[in-house]
């Protein structure tokens, strides 16, 4: 006989009603952690039901019209649209960050200044922040991986290991 299932005169021990409590207390986080991974995983379906569509809305039609790049002074650069999941072309004098696929040129305008960080090196969990996402390790995670393919594509400058920035001569537009 354990000492937790000791009644004397009829009135349950202290030990055995702990071990009920903890016992009802297990089964309802069990029921709450299955509840939760339900409500992450239809979470995470909308997530990628969103991002599908917010592919194929962007997507052009019609065979993928080419559109010119015209800088002050310059001959029209030709650049295919840019659509998510684009290959981030290398930077060149006559490139705007439009030709880059839209969450690399959200990337660019929060450096660039449009969030009013002007010049302002902005690390990953930052620039998931800035950009609208949530600052979850998955999420800064993707952040990461665009901002260094920009860094090492010339779009940006990557000034110590994970701070990131526009170069100096492109912040002010030249």
């Amino acid at each position: 006989m354990s000492f937790s299932s000791v009644e004397v005169l009829g009135v349950p021990s202290v030990m055995g009603l702990l071990e009920e409590r903890e016992c009802a207390a297990r089964q309802r986080v069990e029921a709450l952690k299955a509840e939760l991974r339900e409500a992450e995983a239809a979470w995470e379906r909308f997530v990628i039901a969103r991002e599908t569509v917010g592919e194929v809305l962007v997507e052009p039609r019609g065979g993928g019209d080419v559109l010119p790049v015209v800088v002050a002074g310059e001959r029209p650069v030709q650049v295919a649209a840019a659509v998510p999941g684009s290959v981030v072309p290398y930077w060149q004098a006559g490139l705007a960050a439009t030709v880059l696929a839209p969450d690399c040129w959200r990337i660019m305008e929060v450096l660039a200044g449009g969030s009013g960080t002007r010049g302002e090196a902005m690390d990953c969990r930052q620039l998931a922040a800035a950009v609208g996402l949530e600052p979850v390790p998955a999420k800064v995670e993707g952040v990461r991986s665009k901002a260094r393919r920009l860094a090492a594509r010339g779009w940006l400058a990557d000034e110590r290991p994970g701070l990131f920035s526009v170069p100096v001569v492109r912040a002010d537009g030249s």
